[in-house]
């Protein structure tokens, strides 16, 4: 072991080989040999990958609480003065509300070459940071265009953050270990949604405070929450393993290994993009995803609007958006739990697909009954 340490390695195929701790398992689950990791004696994994769990996970979360918070609050903004004091009409709203996607999607992509390039902590504290700023500008905003500029800038600031949290969480874990962080992960979202209905409920009350209207101090006080949780984020968001102070020479290895070999090093190329898109289940996956998000969003955007026509208080309405919630975030955890614990995807995957269906079409034929 002491001479494979001391081996100057460059290329992945070369670093898997000094590490010396991979041996093929007797089945494949992807078009690649499945490969298993020995874990060196000194090391003990299951200390190793709570460590990454407590410094790792935490941070990313709180981020994307904040940012997911941000991006749809104008949703409760909605239910309160908005419209009327800027005036909006006809589908100003709806533009409001999309054109923040415009940036976000053409973005992503780039955006994570950019965080290879300037290390996670300084980009995903960036884009947060930034988002905190234009968030905090929205809230002084006094005219449909002031409105549709911050919503832009804002899809452009988080472009980066849900892309380069999952590329980030793939590099430190194996693949059966991912789903259940992946997941934890994007419960941040549906705790965003609980926890911004009840804010929104508090800061109804504070119309005319200071001469601001209700919704300002929404997106006032967020902006506020998020530049702090940015500011955080510098000093806490983990780099890539290779980078990591806090590990030894001989974990920053085992990790890398165990995950697959992902180096910070490696360049993507128009070959690699080629590859990808030529395995039908790749571009099958996007498509997957887009079926799910439309409802997502659709679901986060325009719950509050739907649930005030039923005639509820502005107050009211905000505290009825949270059950739907709590109950999907128990949902994603025990799937989550279950799917990393049996190595399956599919039973799971189908299970959500036949709940959403089920409820989406509830919802196009009752109209009647908010309890429904």
């Amino acid at each position: 072991m002491e001479k494979q340490d001391k081996l100057a390695v460059s290329s992945k195929e070369e670093y898997r080989n000094t590490l010396g701790l991979l041996e093929p398992l007797g089945r494949e689950t992807t078009s690649t040999p499945a490969l298993l990791v020995e874990c060196p004696p000194s090391i003990d994994e299951n200390a190793l990958v709570r460590k990454i769990d407590w410094r790792l996970i935490p941070i990313l979360f709180i981020v994307y609480v904040a940012a997911f918070l941000d991006r749809v609050n104008i949703a409760n903004a909605l239910t309160m003065n908005l419209p009327k004091d800027l005036g909006l009409v006809g589908l100003q709203e709806n533009i409001a509300l999309t054109i923040f996607f415009v940036p976000y999607i053409i973005f992503e992509i780039p955006s994570n070459v950019l965080m290879k390039r300037f290390q996670p902590h300084i980009w995903l504290s960036g884009c947060i940071s930034g988002f905190g700023i234009i968030m905090l500008a929205q809230g002084f905003v006094t005219s449909y265009s002031g409105l549709l500029a911050t919503r832009f800038f804002q899809g452009l600031t988080e472009a980066g953050i849900f892309p380069g949290s999952f590329y980030l969480i793939s590099i430190w874990y194996k693949r059966e270990e991912s789903q259940k962080r992946f997941t934890l992960y994007w419960c941040s979202v549906l705790i965003a949604s609980a926890f911004g209905g009840l804010l929104a409920s508090a800061v109804a009350k504070m119309d005319g405070i200071c001469g601001l209207s209700n919704w300002q101090w929404v997106f006032i006080l967020e902006g506020i929450l998020t530049i702090a949780i940015g500011i955080a984020a510098f000093f806490l968001i983990l780099d890539f393993p290779e980078d990591a102070t806090w590990l030894t020479d001989e974990e920053k290895r085992f990790i890398i290994a165990r995950a697959g070999g992902h180096e910070k090093s490696q360049v993507i190329t128009s070959h690699d993009l080629l590859v990808f898109f030529k395995k039908f289940r790749n571009v099958l996956g996007g498509v997957m995803y887009l079926t799910l998000v439309v409802p997502v969003y659709s679901f986060a955007y325009f719950t509050p609007t739907i649930i005030k026509s039923y005639g509820y208080s502005t107050i009211e309405t905000q505290l009825h958006s949270i059950p739907p919630v709590a109950a999907a975030l128990v949902l994603c955890l025990i799937a989550a739990y279950l799917s990393d614990r049996s190595r399956l995807r599919y039973p799971f995957i189908a299970f959500g697909l036949i709940l959403a269906i089920v409820g989406l079409a509830v919802l196009i034929n009752v109209h009647h009954n908010f309890s429904a």
